[in-house]
């Protein structure tokens, strides 16, 4: 006869040995997390800055380089955290889980015991970083709008005044487009905008950089480029054709034709047509188109080209850039900072910055991380940024950043970023192709909707200029808000659901 209670007793010794295993497991973890973080944070800052945001990075960082898949499937067992949610709160939550454990042992907690301040004082933080930056958010909504003002605000008030009343929270001035005129005008009627309808709203200017991009264009009239054509660019003679390569086209940065080799790809126009450099000889490359969306491609002047191969060797502060600092200081509250990709290329924009008088507010900093490199240096790109103390973004550039690692990584990695910038209380901004069809066309596709809802979880979205602008941020208010009761960061928040 099959003995009830000797099974009973049996299951509850076995679960309690595989829960003193899995406290020596957890524990262990959360040694090796804290010195390894220790290490960590010394060797990104030197030592010489006081642990706050950063130490829960390097903790985090850390954390990410062991594959903990194994444990979380043990603690979701036992109805204990998965650790899948700590990015602003590393040790407090494995200090927790400890604690639940011991509890659950019938021994006294072995950790210290954090109040709910304590605990979630990372999102605490990052909400402040972020009000820092670009300014408060809305009563109905955590994230902000940033809308790209096209070339024509500068003259039309009235249009920066509907965008500011449908929910813009940022204006974006490109400074690749228009002069220093044209962008305090714009600054100036998005201050006026601000005063009108009664709330503060900031302005971000965006330095253009070393942007490389076609120049003069030849090619046949009507012709698109296809996979298996070969096209031509030209560093320092006029684009012309010869009766084998039809397509030839001059670079903005002369210096890259030289700089390319055999085998190198080339993505040009965000990704539409991808090709590798097939030879290299007297300021001139050939190219073969290796794959083009449906229909081939025309080749155009302005458009932008993408090297992920190429060591490019370009500083990220232009001449240009330089030139146009007066202007971002005398009317910007955010600096958008574009090829930013190693630390001492924060060390290059303050340099420059720091000829110009101080300002009562610090102008804040965003960088735009959109190539490879600056991807592998982020930790200590915001370590430095950390270390220079004006106010700090991060901003997903997914086009330029899809163009140069390959549009199949770019979602694995906007994700990424996320998380390490949610770890270091860093806000981040959501840019490129939010709502395009619906900004162009005035009708979203589906696929957008979502990636626009998705997008809540960063601290900005930015929207493109565009002929229906106005009707996105419209819709991406109302949108943001709804996704706000839903989700928070990875965390869903669970509402009662109504459709049911």
């Amino acid at each position: 006869m099959h003995d009830t209670n000797s099974v009973a007793v049996t299951d509850l010794n076995e679960g309690r040995a595989e829960l003193v295993g899995l406290f020596t497991e957890v524990r262990a973890l959360r040694e090796r997390v804290a010195v390894e973080g220790q290490s960590l944070f010394e060797s990104l800052t030197g030592g010489g800055v006081e642990a706050d945001s950063l130490d829960n990075l390097c903790h985090y960082l850390c954390l990410r380089r062991h594959d903990i898949r194994p444990l979380q499937r043990k603690l979701m067992r036992h109805g204990l955290s998965s650790l899948g949610r700590l990015e602003s709160r590393v040790l407090p939550t494995l200090d927790a889980v400890l604690s639940a454990m011991s509890a659950m042992q019938g021994a006294a907690p072995s950790y210290v015991s954090r109040s709910e301040t304590e605990f979630f004082s990372g999102e605490t933080k990052l909400a402040a970083m972020t009000e820092r930056l670009l300014g408060g958010a809305r009563a109905h909504r955590r994230c902000r709008i940033m809308v790209t003002l096209p070339g024509e605000a500068a003259q039309d008030p009235e249009f920066i005044f509907d965008l500011a009343r449908r929910g813009m929270d940022v204006a974006r001035i490109n400074c690749a487009h228009d002069d220093h005129q044209a962008w305090e005008a714009m600054a100036r009627h998005v201050r006026a905008a601000g005063e009108k309808i009664g709330r503060r709203i900031t302005v971000l200017m965006d330095i253009a950089g070393p942007k490389i991009r076609t120049e003069a264009v030849v090619a046949d009239k009507g012709a698109r480029l296809v996979a298996g054509d070969i096209f031509r660019l030209v560093a320092a003679r006029e684009p012309y054709q010869t009766e084998d390569v039809r397509f030839c086209a001059a670079v903005s940065l002369p210096q890259i034709v030289e700089r390319v080799a055999p085998g190198h790809k080339l993505r040009y126009n965000d990704g539409k047509l991808e090709a590798v450099v097939e030879s290299v000889a007297q300021g001139e490359a050939l190219v073969r188109v290796t794959r083009v969306k449906a229909g081939g491609v025309r080749l155009k002047p302005e458009k932008g080209l993408n090297l992920p191969d190429t060591a490019l060797g370009l500083s990220p502060l232009t001449a240009k850039d330089e030139g146009d600092l007066a202007a971002v200081i005398g009317n910007a509250d955010m600096l958008g900072y574009s090829f930013v990709s190693r630390p001492e290329d924060l060390d290059l924009l303050e340099k420059a910055l720091s000829v110009y008088p101080p300002r009562d507010k610090a102008l804040g900093l965003v960088a735009k991380i959109e190539q490879p490199e600056a991807v592998r240096n982020l930790p200590a790109l915001i370590a430095r940024a950390h270390t220079l103390g004006r106010p700090f973004g991060v901003m997903i550039a997914r086009g330029d950043l899809a163009a140069e690692i390959g549009f199949e990584r770019v979602a694995e990695m906007q994700e990424e970023i996320l998380w390490l910038c949610e770890a270091a209380s860093v806000p981040t901004v959501w840019a490129t192709q939010v709502l395009e069809d619906l900004v162009k066309d005035g009708l979203p596709s589906r696929g957008e909707m979502t990636d626009a809802a998705m997008a809540a979880r960063a601290e900005c979205v930015m929207l493109n200029k565009g002929p229906a602008v106005a009707e996105a941020v419209t819709l991406l208010d109302t949108l943001l808000a709804r996704m706000d009761e839903h989700i928070f960061k990875k965390t869903p928040t669970l509402r009662a659901l109504k459709s049911w």
